[in-house]
């Protein structure tokens, strides 16, 4: 390992670290439950070999929240909430969402947002600074956040292509990434109408975060029958629920 990525490493475990209570304390705390755990742990185990860092250790949490969330933290970090695993049928659509997360970690996906957002102050702080116009400071302003904004969308098309191609390694059906996206567009579907597209203040959910565009899903039933073998990979439904 070079000095360059041992350093890296050292920042990504100390942020991951420095904001972990922070998001448990945000969720609800941790949901207590061995056997859970163990399965997930066990799912990160059988993944872990066949990821674009097989060295790398992770951490799962499951948060205590009916919240549909799932995300990561540099330094091997995975958040999974009691919502999403709910939401989930079977041993693949769970190991599509720890294996995208894993890939957010490997490919340092929070630690390019975090040098793209403050290239973005910078950009913005300087046009207001050097122009001395305040509107074209805010101008600057939005275009960085759509910038920003594509930037996480790329993100998450590259962390389903590395995820999909993981799982399926694994011995997992890859069309469970499929079909847990599709179950993401059905529930933000009843959400909204249950809601009447009211939003409950301070919530966030894998919607804003991975949300399941239509983009998405294509690119996600591409890239898993491209990955899909000769032999019919795993599903377990039952064993799961």
């Amino acid at each position: 390992m070079s000095a360059r990525s041992s350093t890296c490493s050292r920042r990504e475990a100390t942020l991951g670290a420095r904001e972990h209570p922070q998001i448990v304390a945000a969720f609800g705390g941790i949901y207590a439950d061995a056997r859970l755990q163990a399965y997930l742990d066990q799912t990160v185990k059988r993944l872990r070999p066949h990821s674009d860092r097989p060295d790398y250790g992770y951490r799962v949490t499951i948060l205590n929240s009916p919240s549909i969330n799932a995300f990561s933290l540099p330094g091997g970090y995975i958040y999974v909430t009691r919502g999403l695993l709910a939401l989930a049928n079977d041993s693949a659509e769970v190991a599509a969402v720890l294996a995208h997360e894993m890939a957010h970690i490997t490919a340092r996906h929070a630690i390019e947002r975090e040098q793209q957002a403050q290239s973005a102050a910078i950009v913005s702080q300087v046009v207001s600074d050097v122009v001395g116009d305040a509107e074209a400071g805010a101008a600057a302003v939005a275009v960085t956040r759509g910038q920003l904004a594509q930037f996480s969308r790329q993100q998450e098309l590259q962390a389903d292509t590395i995820g999909i191609r993981t799982m399926a390694r694994a011995g997992y059906d890859p069309d469970g990434a499929v079909t847990f996206l599709r179950a993401l567009e059905r529930q933000v579907n009843l959400q909204g109408k249950i809601l009447n597209q009211t939003r409950e203040a301070g919530r966030v959910d894998i919607f804003s975060t991975h949300p399941a565009t239509p983009q998405r899903i294509l690119a996600a039933e591409s890239e898993a029958r491209a990955n899909s073998g000769s032999v019919q990979g795993e599903r377990d439904g039952p064993g799961y629920l």
